[in-house]
């Protein structure tokens, strides 16, 4: 069983929530888990998350039984690139989005092994006890020059310029979708997150949160944008939570606008 959870904030400076997300449990033993961090202004920023989110959601409302995984990453990636249509085609239409665009990453899980998908610089990570893995590799610019070896580690987190996108969902008419397998073992949580949270808060206190055997599902996700949100809140923080459990209760949604 996969138990769910997701919680999103404006955060303490902005004055909305660019940030959309969703979580789904689809029938025939399918979840869809999508984060989108939307740019471009408040309107511009806010539409296009929440297209992101909805078309990505109804394209994938009804798969059939028992998909491979090849299917499951055609279907992702389907819908991804569908939203990427549909943004660029509303931003070209109304002069207020001109622009617009959104980060995405996405999951989409058959029982409990499926695909990840992202665009942008929202991230995926991997966590068990003491361990945390990186699924996504951020499409920007510095961290295109980190790769290239032009500037360190300590550079890249510390970068002014960390936060230029040199990929995004709705901004060109072609858009490539990163895509990766993933598979959530027992004991095992997957979290995607918008760059408000990875930003400020480091790697390894996110592993103890969301490593914690104590901690209920609910309370790994409140206390992860409770340190955003301690680190300053600078920016719109959206956190989701998969966890596979053998056992355990469905799926828990809280969150916030303000």
């Amino acid at each position: 069983m996969i138990n769910t959870v997701h919680v999103s904030h404006v955060g303490r400076v902005r004055q909305v929530n660019e940030d959309s997300v969703l979580i789904r449990h689809l029938e025939h033993g399918y979840t869809l888990g999508i984060v989108a961090d939307g740019m471009g202004g408040h309107l511009a920023g806010d539409t296009a998350s929440r297209l992101a989110v909805q078309t990505v959601a109804e394209d994938l409302s009804s798969l059939e039984p028992d998909m491979s995984m090849d299917g499951i990453r055609a279907a992702l990636s389907d819908a991804i690139l569908h939203a990427n249509e549909v943004i660029y085609q509303e931003a070209s239409a109304d002069e207020r989005l001109h622009n617009m665009g959104t980060t995405i990453v996405a999951v989409l899980l058959r029982g409990h092994e499926g695909y990840i998908g992202h665009i942008g610089d929202s991230r995926a990570y991997k966590i068990s006890t003491g361990q945390v893995i990186r699924l996504t590799d951020d499409h920007t610019l510095v961290n295109e020059l980190f790769k290239s070896g032009q500037i360190t580690e300590e550079e890249l987190e510390s970068h002014p310029r960390k936060n230029v996108l040199i990929r995004a969902l709705g901004t060109d008419i072609d858009v490539s979708v990163e895509l990766s397998p993933v598979a959530i073992e027992a004991g095992e949580v997957l979290l995607l997150c918008s760059d408000g949270l990875s930003n400020p808060v480091r790697r390894d206190r996110i592993g103890q949160i969301v490593g914690s055997l104590e901690l209920p599902l609910e309370e790994k996700a409140d206390r992860l944008l409770q340190l955003a949100l301690l680190a300053g809140g600078d920016d719109n923080i959206t956190v989701a939570l998969f966890e596979h459990q053998e056992e355990g209760a469905g799926q828990r949604i809280k969150g916030w606008n303000s």
